[in-house]
C-alpha cells in the first residue's frame, strides 16, 4: 500500500475501492512498525503516516465531506467562493462569521451587506471578469467588499496598502479596475500618485455604505452559475525588489485550498474561530485562513495588524481557537518574554508556512499547540503540500503530480541530461521542485503572460509535457512528503558546494546575541562562486563576540557554509509579510556598508576579526580562512 492509498482510506473510510476498512489497514501497518522505525529523522515513514491517519479519525466526517471536492472537482464545475458562502448563510445565518476587536458579525448580517455592495458594483458597470480594486487595511469591510466582488464573478484586486508612487501606479495599471474601494486609513497612498491614475469610480468605506443603502439584499443571480475556473483575486507578490507581479487566484484553486488545507488539514469545527493578523491582500489570510473557516462554517477573527507583544491578548479578546501564521511571526512570538498569556488562550491548531525546524518543538511546547498544519505553496503555484498527518518539521504531503529534479546551481535552471530530459533526485536528495500542469491541475499564472511563460518547463520528461518551475529547493522525505530547503535564488555555490541560506540563518538565529539575520552570497574578486555574507542585528543590551561566533558556526556548519562576512546593521528592512529585503544588501556586498561594522572570517582558531583592505585578496590567494 502506498501513501496515496492511505490518504484515500483516511478520507473515505476505505483503503481502496474494494472496501477494506481503515481500522484493519491500520492494524496491518502497525505490524510492520519495526521496519519503518529505522527511518531517519530526515525522512517520513509508513509508521509516521499511520499514526497521523489515526489522529484524523475523530475528524473523519469533515474529511469525508471534503475529499470528493479535492479528488473529483474540475475547473468547469459550478462551485465558487460565493456559492459556498451562500450555502452557509442559508443553513446557519445566526452563526458568527467575522469578528474584529471582539465584536462579531453573523453570516446573515454579513451577507446582506455583501449583497448591497454587489448591487452597488453592478450599478457601476462591474460584471463577470471586471476588477474591483481594494486598497484597505485589515477590517471586516475589506473582507465583505472582496466577497461582494467575487459573488458577481468579478476579480478582487487586493492592493498592498504599503505601496507608493511608481509601484502603486504600476499595480493600479495592472488592475485597470472598474471600481476602486479605499479604506480611509489607507487613502494616504493615493496622494503619492496622479489623480488621473485613479479609477473614476473610487469610493471609501463610508461612501460605499451610503451609496449602497437601500439596494437589493438578495444574492446575485449570477453567483450560482459561475464555473470554478472564474478568476477570483489578483494577489500581488510582495517582492524584495523591482515591480510586483499580480498572480491570479481562481475560484478553483481557492476551492482546492478549502478542501485540502481547510477540510482535510486544519479541520476546524463550526464552533472554532480562526485568527489572522496577516494582511488581507496576502494569500495566507485571504485563501488559507478564510477557506479553512468556510470549510466548516466557523468564524474568522481579523487582527488589525500583527503585534508580537499584544498577539495573545488579541487572540484571547477574539476567543480564537486557531491562528494563521508565517514563519517569522512565530519567531517573533518566541522572542517575547514569557508571560501568563502564553498558555491562557484557547488556541490548539495553527496553520501556515515557514515554521523553522529549530523552533518547532519549542514553540508548540511553550504555547500549548497540539497541531501545526504547516503547508508549502505560493500565490502562483498550482499545488500545495499540507501537513495533514501532524508530523513535525515537514512542509507536508501532496497527492498531486510533482517531481524533485536536478538543477544548475549557477543559473537556477533545471538540468537537462544527455537525452535533453530532466532527472529526478533520489529519495533523501535535494532538488528543484516542479509540478505538472494539466487540465486537472491548471496553472493560473500571472497577469503578465511573459512572466507566466518563464515559469513553465516544456518537454521535461516526454515531448509535450508542461511543468511549473517553483524556483524552490526541497528535500524528498519520502511518502509524498517534502521539507523546504531554500529559494533557489537565495542558494549560492562556494568551494564547489551549494550553501542553503536557510541553514546558515538557522544557526545564526541560535546565537544568543543575534536578534535577526539574513544570509546571502557575494562575489569576491578572482574567486569562483559566491562567498557567504550575513547581515545581523544585535539584541539590546548584548554584545557580539566575533571570536566566539566563529567557533560556534564552525561547530555547527560545514566549513564551506560558514559566512566570510558579518555585517552588523541597526535594523533589517522587511516587506509587510515579513520577507527580508536581501537584494539591496546583496548588491551592496562588503564594499558598500557605510558606517556599519563589518567582520571577516579569519579561521576556526581566530573566528571573526574586523575587516581589513587586503582580506578579499587573501581569500583569493587561499590564505584565509584557515580551518
Amino acid at each position: 500500500m502506498n501513501v496515496g492509498n492511505l490518504f484515500y482510506a483516511t478520507a473515505t473510510g476505505e483503503v481502496d475501492r474494494g472496501g477494506v476498512r481503515l481500522n484493519s489497514t491500520v492494524a496491518q501497518l502497525t505490524s510492520i512498525g519495526a521496519y519503518v522505525a529505522n527511518e531517519s529523522r530526515n525522512s517520513v515513514g509508513l509508521l509516521d503516516v499511520t499514526k497521523g491517519a489515526l489522529g484524523m479519525v475523530p475528524d473523519l466526517p469533515g474529511v469525508i465531506r471534503h475529499a470528493p471536492g479535492l479528488i473529483l472537482r474540475r475547473p468547469k464545475a459550478e462551485a465558487t467562493i460565493g456559492s459556498v458562502f451562500d450555502g452557509l448563510v442559508a443553513k446557519h445565518p445566526e452563526r458568527p462569521f467575522v469578528r474584529f476587536e471582539g465584536t462579531s458579525i453573523t453570516y446573515g448580517e454579513a451577507n446582506r451587506q455583501i449583497n448591497r455592495y454587489a448591487a452597488f458594483f453592478g450599478k457601476n458597470g462591474v460584471g463577470v471578469g471586471d476588477v474591483v480594486g481594494v486598497l484597505a487595511k485589515n477590517k471586516p469591510q475589506t473582507l465583505l467588499v472582496m466577497l461582494a466582488a467575487v459573488k458577481l464573478g468579478a476579480i478582487a484586486g487586493m492592493l498592498n496598502y504599503n505601496q507608493r508612487g511608481q509601484v502603486l501606479s504600476h499595480s493600479l495599471g495592472i488592475l485597470d479596475a472598474t471600481v476602486l474601494v479605499v479604506d480611509p486609513d489607507a487613502a494616504e497612498a493615493l496622494d503619492s500618485i496622479e489623480k488621473s491614475e485613479v479609477p473614476e469610480v473610487t469610493v471609501d468605506f463610508a461612501e460605499l455604505d451610503s451609496q449602497s443603502e437601500g439596494l437589493s439584499e438578495e444574492n446575485p443571480s449570477v453567483t450560482a452559475g459561475l464555473p470554478a475556473s472564474t478568476k477570483a483575486f489578483y494577489i500581488f507578490t510582495s517582492g524584495t525588489t523591482g515591480m510586483p507581479k499580480a498572480s491570479i487566484m481562481s475560484h478553483y484553486r481557492w476551492m482546492t485550498s478549502m478542501d485540502g488545507i481547510g477540510g482535510m488539514g486544519v479541520r476546524l469545527r463550526h464552533s472554532d474561530t480562526m485568527y489572522s493578523a496577516l494582511p488581507l491582500y496576502h494569500n495566507n489570510a485571504l485563501t488559507v485562513a478564510l477557506s479553512s473557516v468556510l470549510a466548516s462554517g466557523a468564524c474568522l477573527a481579523i487582527g488589525k495588524s500583527f503585534s508580537a507583544s499584544k498577539f495573545w491578548d488579541d487572540i484571547i479578546l477574539n476567543r480564537a481557537t486557531a491562528f494563521c501564521y508565517i514563519g517569522e511571526l512565530c519567531r517573533y512570538l518566541m522572542a517575547q518574554p514569557e508571560k501568563s498569556t502564553d498558555r491562557s488562550h484557547g488556541v490548539n491548531i495553527i496553520v501556515g508556512n515557514g515554521m523553522r525546524s529549530e523552533i518547532w518543538d519549542g514553540f508548540t511546547k511553550r504555547f500549548g499547540i497540539e497541531r501545526v498544519v504547516e503547508f508549502y505553496g505560493a500565490s502562483e503555484l498550482n499545488l500545495a503540500f499540507i501537513n495533514v498527518f501532524n508530523l513535525t518539521k515537514t512542509a507536508g504531503f501532496c497527492p498531486l503530480p510533482f517531481k524533485i529534479v536536478e538543477y544548475d546551481a549557477e543559473t537556477g535552471d533545471p538540468k537537462r541530461n544527455a537525452k535533453d530530459r530532466l532527472t529526478k533526485v533520489p529519495k533523501g536528495g535535494t532538488g528543484l521542485l516542479i509540478s505538472e500542469i494539466s487540465d486537472r491541475v491548471p496553472f493560473d499564472g500571472y497577469t503578465d503572460e511573459d512572466a507566466s511563460n518563464k515559469k513553465i518547463i516544456k518537454d521535461a520528461f516526454k515531448s509535450g509535457d508542461r511543468w511549473f518551475n517553483s524556483g524552490d529547493l526541497v528535500r524528498d522525505l519520502g511518502m509524498h512528503h517534502i521539507a523546504f530547503v531554500d529559494r533557489l535564488g537565495d542558494t549560492f555555490r562556494w568551494k564547489g558546494e551549494n550553501v542553503a541560506t536557510t541553514e546558515v540563518e538557522a544557526e545564526l538565529g541560535g546565537v544568543d546575541a543575534i536578534d535577526h539575520c539574513v544570509v546571502y552570497g557575494v562575489e569576491v574578486p578572482d574567486t569562483d562562486g559566491k562567498a557567504g555574507m550575513a547581515a545581523v542585528t544585535v539584541r539590546e543590551g548584548q554584545e557580539l563576540d566575533p571570536k566566539a561566533l566563529g567557533k560556534q558556526l564552525y561547530d555547527s556548519l560545514p566549513a564551506y557554509a560558514v559566512p566570510l562576512f558579518i555585517r552588523v546593521v541597526s535594523e533589517l528592512e522587511q516587506t509587510s509579510t515579513f520577507k527580508n529585503r536581501k537584494v539591496e544588501l546583496r548588491d551592496e556586498g562588503f564594499g558598500d556598508v557605510g558606517e556599519d561594522k563589518l567582520y571577516v572570517l579569519k579561521g576556526s582558531a581566530d573566528g571573526y576579526v574586523e575587516f581589513y583592505d587586503e582580506y578579499p585578496q587573501d581569500v583569493a590567494a587561499a590564505k584565509v580562512p584557515r580551518g
